[in-house]
């Protein structure tokens, strides 16, 4: 089974992240965001990874720090549960609607972690979490999965939509990206025979 828990102690953020990869989208989260918790649920359920997260941060300051440390959490255990990621599909998209917004989302599980973002707000604020920390969530994500990702929402007018179309975009391009093809389920998807390092 492709699992794996990380840990991350800092004076800001205390935070513990399971994931199974080969789960069925079960989730337990609490970061004390409670936006965050709702995204973080919709990312498991669409993705079927089973997601477990606790985190406890300086809320009392602002939410900066535990958005960001919870995105860099769970992209390592992603990344520790992907191992040599022998076997994977490598390359995920999702168009993904809701309402009147579409987004776009691309991923390469390359080691190379990159992001584009192209997301626009009307807000700065979405109930009490600043809709600029969402950027920041799918950067340190990137960061610490080893992905290649690009978010783009195409058009909408709802802030709270462009936010969900973007994790559910990623939920789907990350199973198609991390499923086991079975006509290479023993080599690395790459002519180098690794992942990572230069193009």
């Amino acid at each position: 089974m492709r699992k794996a828990t990380v840990q991350r102690n800092t004076h800001e953020t205390q935070i513990t992240a399971s994931v199974n990869l080969d789960g069925d989208g079960s989730y337990t989260v609490s970061t004390g965001i409670g936006f965050l918790d709702h995204m973080l649920e919709q990312l498991s359920r669409h993705s079927l990874i089973d997601l477990d997260i606790k985190a406890e941060g300086d809320l009392h300051i602002d939410f900066h720090h535990t958005t960001e440390d919870v995105g860099i959490a769970v992209g390592e255990a992603i990344s520790q549960a992907l191992g040599d990621r022998k076997g994977i599909r490598r390359f995920g998209q999702a168009m993904s609607a809701m309402d009147e917004t579409l987004s776009r989302i691309v991923v390469d599980a390359s080691m190379r972690p990159h992001m584009v973002w192209k997301v626009d707000f009307a807000r700065d604020k979405l109930g009490e979490m600043d809709t600029e920390l969402f950027k920041e969530w799918f950067q340190a994500f990137a960061q610490g999965a080893g992905l290649t990702l690009h978010v783009e929402t195409l058009y909408g007018d709802n802030n709270h939509h462009i936010v969900e179309s973007c994790f559910k975009g990623l939920a789907r391009a990350l199973r198609e990206a991390f499923e086991i093809d079975a006509r290479k389920a023993d080599a690395v998807p790459s002519t180098k025979g690794t992942l990572g390092g230069s193009l």
